[in-house]
């Protein structure tokens, strides 16, 4: 089989320094309260995230951290940003409440006219991934299969919805990765029978990541649709997306693992949108 010439095309990110990231509540089974976190080497893990992005000329833009919120730092929670208009975020948890007015007024400040304000309980850009003229959105753990419905009145485009059984994978983007518009990756013992039945049927050609990969986040992984960035634990993976003609970019991302997230989780894309107002 040829493999094909992948193309990247730049984008546009939304991420938050981890200056104040630290593990002080429990809300998925990567949390560990007996775990020390190294805030400092977390910072650069994450800021070599940024050189990466920025190495491949994509844009990133920051938001201010907040020192009682140590999970801002995974922005792609924050909401779904589609055709420059923002599906924002109501989380499940109590612990993260106090971000969702703080990125609604990044987004107010920079021009998004459109943000809609959520009813539904759902974790952004974690749940709701966009391929092709779709969007893939997870139930099961975070988001509720009601938000699946507003999400498409938000964005005027079908929303199919997947059920998550493992509590390692309680985001969508833990256990899938959007590679391209029509390529994903992602591990099937994360989704439900009917759910994986589902990706099978829609993406008979995806990579198919097995459980070692899969628990090291490799999954939770950023494409430009010919760069992927994902964490370099993920040695499997990495080799499948060479195989597919796609070039991985493994980095160190372990400390930031500690509260369930990786690179993806740092990444929100700001799919449509131009840039700051002048």
């Amino acid at each position: 089989m040829a493999v094909p010439e992948r193309t990247a095309r730049p984008r546009r990110y939304l991420m938050c320094r981890p200056e104040h990231f630290d593990v002080t509540y429990q809300i998925n089974p990567w949390m560990d309260l007996g775990v020390a976190v190294d805030t400092a080497r977390a910072l650069g893990q994450w800021e070599a995230l940024v050189d990466t992005y920025r190495e491949l000329g994509h844009e990133v833009h920051l938001i201010e951290p907040a020192p009682d919120l140590p999970d801002m730092v995974f922005a792609a929670n924050a909401g779904v940003v589609l055709d420059a208009r923002v599906y924002g975020a109501l989380f499940l948890v109590e612990e993260r409440r106090g971000e969702e007015a703080l990125y609604r007024a990044w987004f107010a400040a920079h021009g998004f006219v459109d943000v809609v304000t959520p009813r539904e309980v759902n974790e952004g850009a974690g749940d709701l991934l966009a391929v092709g003229d779709v969007i893939l959105g997870a139930h099961g753990f975070r988001t509720s299969r009601g938000a699946h419905r507003e999400a498409e009145e938000c964005f005027t485009r079908p929303v199919v919805s997947l059920e998550l059984v493992d509590p390692r994978f309680y985001h969508l983007d833990t256990a899938l990765a959007v590679l391209d518009r029509e390529t994903i990756a992602y591990y099937p013992g994360a989704f439900a029978p009917a759910a994986l039945r589902e990706l099978q049927h829609r993406f008979p050609d995806a990579i198919v990541a097995g459980e070692a990969d899969a628990v090291a986040f490799g999954l939770n992984a950023t494409s430009d649709g010919r760069h992927v960035v994902l964490s370099a634990d993920a040695v499997g993976l990495i080799g499948q997306l060479r195989d597919r003609g796609f070039h991985p970019i493994g980095l160190d991302l372990s400390e930031l693992r500690k509260a369930g997230g990786s690179a993806k989780c740092c990444t929100l894309e700001l799919a449509g949108w131009s840039g700051p107002v002048r």
